[in-house]
């Protein structure tokens, strides 16, 4: 996570440190660590808060997250008609600008909250917490939230979700989990996108793609996936139904937040001493 792109400060959290806010001044002036800190404090309060309410309705959340263009929505479009028979769903939609993947997931007729983040690369807790009063969590099974197209930071912040599924497309290269590994360290689940292409595309490992993953301490599953065949979608969708199967067992499921505030602070605080 960095503190000079503007995703520290997003539009969910912004009225914590403004005018009036609890963390609208700093005990020393060092405004870039404390603000940062508590922000992220206030964050995982929040997450908590998320969680604890998707749990009374038996709610289980699934955090998408992948660089743009990966196919989070295109897999959302593939995974809908085939589980709608068996599991009710409602899709939060991150994006800078823009409501269009909240109308492509509303065409198939499943409830879909689009956040635009602004500048802000991420979502965060306080801005789902928002999105959730805007859903009818007594008659879903199922949510998922398409996280900002960005490699970095949306695996830092714990929203109230239950699991990651990170998504690498495999024309992105196969070394991706090697340069972003706090994404790939967190993930629950490491989908390898548009499979159907490696037969045209010879600088994709996969054996390689999971070795990356392995090397990062992960056991996570690595599979990959197309939404344009329905036979490579199976894999992801009997995943998806043991993680249902265990929810509905009352098993916790918990993310991995690649983070804790104290370590955040420290290093940012290394970041700004270098600038």
């Amino acid at each position: 996570m960095c503190d000079t792109c503007g995703c520290t400060i997003t539009p969910g959290n912004a009225h914590l440190v403004a005018a009036g806010g609890p963390h609208a001044h700093t005990t020393d002036g060092r405004a870039t660590v404390d603000v940062l800190a508590n922000l992220l404090a206030e964050n995982d309060h929040m997450a908590r808060h998320n969680r604890q309410k998707l749990e009374r309705h038996g709610v289980l959340a699934v955090n998408l997250m992948s660089s743009p263009g990966s196919g989070k929505t295109s897999l959302l479009e593939a995974t809908i008609p085939a589980v709608r028979d068996r599991l009710a769903m409602a899709v939060i939609e991150g994006d800078l600008a823009t409501q269009n993947d909240a109308e492509r997931i509303r065409r198939l007729g499943i409830p879909a909250v689009q956040i635009t983040t602004g500048q802000a690369c991420h979502l965060d807790a306080h801005m789902v917490h928002d999105a959730l009063h805007r859903i009818d969590l007594e008659s879903i099974d199922l949510l998922f939230i398409e996280n900002v197209g960005n490699l970095v930071c949306p695996a830092s912040f714990d929203l109230g979700h239950h699991l990651n599924v990170a998504l690498l497309s495999v024309t992105e290269g196969d070394d991706k989990p090697a340069k972003y590994p706090v994404m790939f360290r967190g993930a629950d689940l490491v989908l390898l996108t548009k499979a159907d292409l490696l037969g045209v595309i010879d600088d994709f490992d996969t054996a390689r793609a999971e070795a990356h993953v392995r090397s990062l301490a992960n056991p996570a599953p690595v599979m990959p996936v197309s939404t344009r065949r329905a036979d490579m979608l199976r894999g992801w969708l009997a995943w998806l139904d043991e993680r249902m199967a265990a929810r509905q067992m009352g098993l916790v499921q918990r993310p991995r937040i690649a983070r804790d505030s104290g370590a955040l602070a420290h290093e940012t605080l290394a970041h700004v001493a270098h600038v």
